[in-house]
């Protein structure tokens, strides 16, 4: 019955996102999408006899009409497919291996109205949110099916340099997808972001009031402030610096009370493609829990190996260092991207060692529309309750 559900699932999606193109044969075309992603995905970790060995296949096809008075419609749905499911997907009950996120799912991804005028734009239905850097609001890109929200957003722009934007999310749809009992939150939650353009850099201000009827305990209250940007140098240096606070409280129903800090701040010399970083974060902790980011891209932040995707009651501090640069093989090739990572995890005062990290990454567009990934991530941690781990990726990605 499960089988045929999903084939139902999916064929109502292929033939919603059909019907556009065969009733409006003659209108104006509008925008077909398709993102195919095909990812192999292995995890080396302390405490399993195993090694999850995942081959996943994510497919989204899509349909946005032509505007109409600013007015357009989006559908999307989304298939995961495991090909190797020698994994823990969170659904599959293979506990004997790690986890790899990336269940098996066919799902309507996104179904929105969305209006643009001169100076606001609104969308209305399932979309994809992502605030500033993600780091407090985000779609969790990297993993197979992404999060989407069902919400109301309007953004505006008064202005020049000035953008404000506010959004009511009424639910949750999480990566570990609808037969996770956590795969979706009801939600009564409000996102709020107020962006100023200055000569020294970007400011923000943000709040986010989440109530989660499904979670309570991921309901909390943040305001925060982040100021980042580049200045040039001589000889075609440029200085990169960052800097973000933000305080979180117990919200609504949350069944605990507390006040915890964050902090972050980085700075960085780029040249050209080039650029390195000297940063940190810190995220408090009160010994009975600590900041949590429930809504968060968390998989860019403190580590690609995803130890801390849930924060210690003790908080955690990482310092970390980061360079990247593109690099052309020949003339006309390419341009390959580079990265690097080394990051140093304790708890929030920087008393107890959690870990060391090493994070690599090599990137190259094969096509227009083709990407070649390979990721690594290696965690040696420093406490029975961070067992070392070393997560490995290759990926092909096809977007159109």
């Amino acid at each position: 019955m499960t089988a045929f559900k999903a084939r139902l699932a999916g064929g109502a999606c292929i033939l919603a996102l059909a019907a556009p193109g065969l009733a409006f044969a003659d209108a104006p075309k509008g925008d077909f999408i398709l993102d195919m992603r095909l990812r192999a995905e292995t995890v080396d970790q302390d405490g399993f006899g195993k090694d999850a060995q995942a081959l996943t296949l994510r497919t989204r096809l899509g349909y946005e009409t032509p505007a109409w008075r600013g007015f357009k419609v989006l559908v999307e749905g989304e298939n995961v497919t495991a090909l190797v499911d020698d994994y823990n997907s969170t659904t599959n009950g293979r506990l004997a291996y790690p986890v790899v996120s990336d269940p098996e799912t066919t799902e309507l991804n996104r179904a929105q109205i969305s209006w643009k005028g001169e100076k606001a734009e609104a969308v209305v239905g399932r979309q994809r949110i992502i605030l500033g850097n993600a780091r407090f609001v985000g779609n969790v890109g990297f993993r197979q099916n992404e999060q989407t929200f069902d919400a109301a957003r309007i953004t505006a722009r008064p202005y020049e340099g000035v953008t404000l934007a506010y959004a009511y999310v009424d639910r949750v749809h999480r990566v570990f997808g609808d037969d996770h009992p956590q795969g979706e939150w009801d939600s009564d939650s409000h996102l709020l972001q107020a962006d100023f353009k200055t000569k020294a850099g970007q400011l923000t201000g943000y709040a986010q009031l989440l109530a989660f009827e499904t979670a309570p305990a991921q309901s909390s209250s943040t305001w925060g402030v982040r100021f980042a940007g580049v200045r040039p140098l001589s000889s075609g240096l440029g200085v990169s610096y960052e800097a973000e606070l933000a305080r979180q409280t117990d919200y609504r129903n949350s069944p605990a009370d507390f006040e915890l800090g964050y902090a972050a701040g980085s700075l960085g010399l780029t040249s050209g493609p080039r650029w390195a970083s000297l940063g940190f974060e810190r995220l408090d902790g009160n010994g009975r829990r600590g900041f949590q980011t429930p809504l968060a891209t968390l998989h860019a932040f403190q580590g690609w190996a995803d130890v801390f995707l849930t924060t210690p009651a003790t908080g955690v501090r990482d310092v970390n260092l980061k360079a990247g640069t593109t690099w052309k093989l020949g003339p006309a090739a390419k341009p390959v991207r580079l990265q690097a990572a080394l990051h140093d995890f304790t708890d929030d005062d920087g008393s107890v060692r959690y870990g060391r990290e090493l994070d690599l990454l090599a990137a190259v567009p094969l096509t227009k529309n083709l990407t070649a990934e390979a990721k690594a991530a290696v965690f040696d941690g420093a406490r029975p309750a961070y067992p070392d781990r070393t997560k490995v990726w290759f990926t092909l990605e096809l977007k159109y």
